[in-house]
């Protein structure tokens, strides 16, 4: 039975997502109100194109949505919290040759720690998203995310650090659904964004210029040296150790007659090690920063699936404890581009048992 009259505040981003998310609650009986949470930055060029899920223009069509929908609308302040936990994490993991993954660490502090805490200190008894998954509830009594309907639209790979608390204040209905069945709700609701398009890249980044933005935030490229090859041997300078990531190939600026990619980054003497696309594959990753989620702890006699970046396929692995608060995975066939920063994720068939970041 549905929690008939329970209050619940929809994450609104301007988006076709979130606005089918709260018109779905709100027909099936719920008390809901929407809210946009601000974060962009004074005098910041936060990305404004169709889509853009974090501009000042998702406020407007957020706020044309729920008037549609004649239901409350806010707009929240969390411009410090972001800058703090997601924008200055994001420019020092760079500078220290790692590559973050911001979508993930804001979902985390921002749009479920900060903005559940916000909701419930107004009576909420829920948040919602317009995410592509699902929240699922286990026998063994722990909450977990599984995977959404669409294969293609699944973004459970970026929800695995949300706590249990939060999990059990959190409804995801956008889940159940293929993305054109929420376009044709969207189309039956009247919304005026019902073919906006999806966000894309890193919402605080507008041109997608990750080296240009870090200069502009701390005046540095970090460390400038050479690129090698796996021999040791100097093929050429560099401009900073921060405008590059494991597995890149475009924008690397030197001539070699080959494609190159880069395969591993060393800040502190500035080397920038590059190799062919057959050495960015490895069977073993180290894992630490561990959350878990499904279960209270890994099995190290059992395979997972898992995945070490949002767009790459679940490949079965076991797991093995070098610590209790380091793991390495034994994959079964080779991963390509295991990358310092970011996440790899643990799944039991479709619901994710836990994950970590990545070891530098």
């Amino acid at each position: 039975m549905t929690d008939i009259k329970k209050k619940v505040v929809v994450g609104m981003s301007g988006g076709v997502d979130s606005s089918v998310c709260a018109w779905l609650l709100k027909g099936q009986g719920y008390d809901v109100m929407g809210a946009t949470m601000e974060i962009w930055q004074p005098n910041a060029a936060f990305s404004e194109n169709e889509g853009g899920c974090c501009g000042l223009s998702a406020v407007d069509d957020a706020r044309r949505v729920a008037e549609c929908l004649g239901i409350p609308y806010y707009v929240m302040n969390f411009r410090d919290i972001f800058k703090e936990k997601v924008i200055d994490r994001f420019t020092s993991a760079y500078l220290n040759g790692i590559t973050p993954n911001p979508c993930i660490i804001c979902n985390r502090y921002v749009k479920w720690e900060a903005f559940l805490n916000r909701c419930l200190e107004i009576g909420a008894d829920h948040i919602a998203t317009g995410h592509y998954a699902r929240v699922l509830k286990l026998p063994n009594g722990r909450y977990t995310i599984q995977k959404a309907v669409s294969k293609e639209k699944d973004q459970s790979y970026v929800l695995y650090m949300l706590t249990q608390e939060e999990l059990a204040h959190t409804l995801m209905p956008v889940g159940l659904y293929e993305k054109p069945e929420i376009r044709r709700m969207a189309e039956k609701a009247g919304f005026p964004v019902a073919h906006k398009k999806d966000s894309q890249d890193i919402c605080f980044i507008d041109d997608g210029d990750y080296a240009g933005f870090i200069k502009e935030k701390t005046g540095s490229l970090g460390t400038e040296g050479y690129f090698k090859d796996l021999k040791g041997n100097i093929l050429g300078p560099h401009g900073g150790t921060a405008r590059y990531t494991i597995g890149q190939r475009k924008g690397l600026d030197i001539a070699l007659g080959r494609r190159a990619y880069v395969c591993s980054i060393d800040t502190e003497t500035g080397d920038v090690i590059l190799g062919d696309n057959d050495d960015l594959f490895t069977t073993e990753v180290e894992v630490t920063d561990l959350s878990y989620m499904g279960e209270e702890r890994f099995d190290e006699d059992v395979f997972y699936t898992g995945k070490i970046r949002y767009s790459q396929q679940n490949v079965p692995c076991r797991v093995k404890y070098v610590s209790e608060k380091e793991i390495k995975l034994i994959f079964e066939s080779p991963v390509r581009a295991a990358t310092p920063g970011q996440s790899a994720v643990l799944y039991k068939d479709d619901w994710i048992v836990g994950g970590g970041v990545i070891k530098a």
